[in-house]
């Protein structure tokens, strides 16, 4: 779709009302089939002003120059590249985080599998997270920033991928929250994280789930990493090792939480039950009702029978 620029015709120092830049911008939103176009065309117009959305209508309006670049960011969300390359950030429970070509895009539903997670590691007073397939650090940094006390070391592969997550990791530590752990490395690696076998008391992952084949929206066809968005043919391709992992990380009674797509609501319970060394494996919904995590403890590891103990005769 193209976008008209609407220049001042006197001169750039001219202001622009907002309300009626505002109605337009929606309207080419919508035509290209942009969801929320009303609030995506708050959020360009806030971020073109430097000023917070809640407070774009006390704003004065935009002079050309603003204008004109209000203009060549919604031709480029008309052609569906996603809101937050656009704006550079990814708001994720309380943070905002830096977000761009090469890593996938945090979404609000990740953020049930981060509160699920939260509220386990504040069982310990010193608890150790670990989140695989971190991409931009969103769960992990969010573990850091809510559990002060946590040590959270996230793991990831992709290089592109590892470049934002060190910044974010960078920028939280900068704004004072506990400093996470960075780990570049593969989660099929059966080696992982070796040195902290039967340590680990959360273990979180969001990892690359979607069937191969499916129709994903052009936000994510055309520019999410597609090693970051799909799982093989199945979507179970990484689930698989990260389970595997799990187990042998975890500590007894450790918790574990995985993301899933949404026609995953049976197979991913029942491939973390198969592997024998879970307990009290539950799938959990999004908002919108559709299956989207698993989470799952740790059993405690089996003593043979007629095994020595302590007492016995």
């Amino acid at each position: 779709m193209t976008v008209t620029p609407q220049q001042p015709s006197e001169g750039t120092n001219n202001r622009h009302p907002c309300p009626p830049v505002l109605a337009r911008v929606t309207r080419i939103l919508a035509g290209a089939g942009v969801d929320a176009p009303r609030t995506e065309a708050e959020l360009l117009a806030a971020h073109v002003l430097g000023v917070p959305r809640g407070r774009l209508l006390l704003a004065d309006g935009l002079t050309g120059d603003q204008l004109a670049r209000l203009d060549a960011l919604v031709a480029r969300r008309a052609a569906r590249e996603p809101l937050q390359h656009l704006t550079g950030t990814a708001g994720f429970r309380h943070l905002e985080l830096a977000v761009g070509p090469g890593v996938f895009v945090p979404r609000p539903e990740t953020e049930l599998l981060v509160e699920w997670g939260i509220a386990r590691a504040r069982g310990s007073a010193e608890p150790l997270v670990v989140d695989l397939c971190s991409g931009s650090g969103a769960v992990a940094l969010a573990v850091a920033q809510e559990v002060p006390g946590a040590r959270v070391v996230a793991v990831e592969r992709s290089t592109a991928a590892l470049a934002w997550l060190r910044r974010n990791a960078a920028d939280r530590a900068a704004a004072g929250d506990r400093p996470i752990e960075v780990v570049e490395a593969d989660v099929a690696d059966p080696a992982l994280l070796g040195e902290l076998t039967g340590r680990v008391d959360v273990l979180l992952c969001n990892p690359p789930y979607v069937p191969a084949g499916t129709a994903v929206p052009p936000e994510v066809a055309g520019h999410d990493p597609a090693e970051a968005v799909f799982g093989g043919a199945d979507g179970l391709a990484v689930v698989r090792p990260v389970v595997a992992a799990a187990a042998r990380l975890l500590r007894s009674g450790g918790a574990l939480a995985v993301e899933h797509d949404d026609t995953h609501g049976r197979a991913v319970p029942e491939l973390i039950g198969a592997d024998g060394r879970f307990d009290a494996v539950s799938g959990h919904a999004d908002l919108a009702g559709r299956p989207r995590f698993t989470t799952a403890l740790r059993r405690p590891e089996h003593v043979p029978s007629g095994a020595w103990q302590t007492g016995s005769s």
